[in-house]
């Protein structure tokens, strides 16, 4: 059994959790806060279809709706690798903690592994700012 080295990238944000599953749930809204998917994705039949810049195109299958905060989601990347990608909103008093647990794929290096970690910061940071300008 393989195990990858993981980072959990968090972030707290002042709005009832609720909320914020609410809208960082629906992939129609993850052009506004997470930069990889900034062309927009497009359904086709239960995966959600994006242009990944220089990786090409990626296919999404998000969780299904829940009642726990859970965002997981799989991509497919053009080559065929899937990334598996773990994304929470858990109650955090009156507000909600964002988590997405970040893996460190194989052949990936350190300077790559810290690169995305703090991609994916930029990308926590821009939905705390959506969510906390609209409370």
């Amino acid at each position: 059994m393989t195990l990858l080295p993981a980072r959990i990238v968090h972030i707290g944000v002042d709005r009832d959790w609720r909320d914020v599953y609410a809208f960082a749930s629906r992939p129609e809204n993850m052009p506004l806060w997470a930069s990889g998917l900034a062309s927009g994705l497009t359904r086709d039949g239960d995966d959600w279809v994006a242009d990944g810049g220089p990786i090409g195109q990626v296919r999404v299958r998000f969780a299904p709706d829940n009642a726990f905060g859970v965002i997981d989601h799989t991509v497919t990347m053009a080559t065929g690798e899937v990334v598996e990608n773990a994304l929470r909103i858990t109650p955090n008093g009156d507000g909600a903690e964002v988590a997405f647990i970040l893996f460190k794929r194989p052949g990936m290096d350190a300077a790559a592994f810290e690169a995305d970690a703090a991609h994916v910061l930029k990308d926590l940071e821009a939905l705390k700012a959506i969510m906390e300008a609209g409370s």
